[in-house]
């Protein structure tokens, strides 16, 4: 089973995503976030196999929850999230260790 964070700062996409995972038995959504402070410290405490990190969070953003992720917490996997698609954006998340980049506007 693959354990799943989804850090987000709208709960509708949160709960959306969660929604979407929640039929498939390979997946478990292990928790949520409203911002990068909060997924990272979740992070650490749960030790999910991916987080799915929205760019663009107050607090902490999800550029540099990802920088804190990779050098802290190798192990979870983080999927850089956003409505965001430019170029300037993917290339930030994946210098900042994300393995993968999700537009938001992708259908299910």
């Amino acid at each position: 089973m693959i354990r799943v964070l989804i850090a987000d700062d709208q709960p509708l996409v949160r709960r959306g995503l969660a929604l979407i995972l929640a039929p498939d038995p390979a997946f478990e959504v292990v928790g949520e976030a409203e911002d990068g402070a909060r997924a990272v410290a979740l992070a650490h405490e749960l030790r999910p196999d991916v987080v799915v990190m929205d760019i663009r969070m107050p607090v902490l953003d999800g550029v540099r929850a990802t920088e804190e992720l990779a050098r802290t917490l190798p192990e979870s996997r983080v999927l850089a999230l956003s409505t965001f698609d430019m170029d300037e954006y993917v290339v930030a998340a994946l210098r900042a260790g994300a393995y993968g980049f999700l537009p938001k506007d992708i259908s299910p």
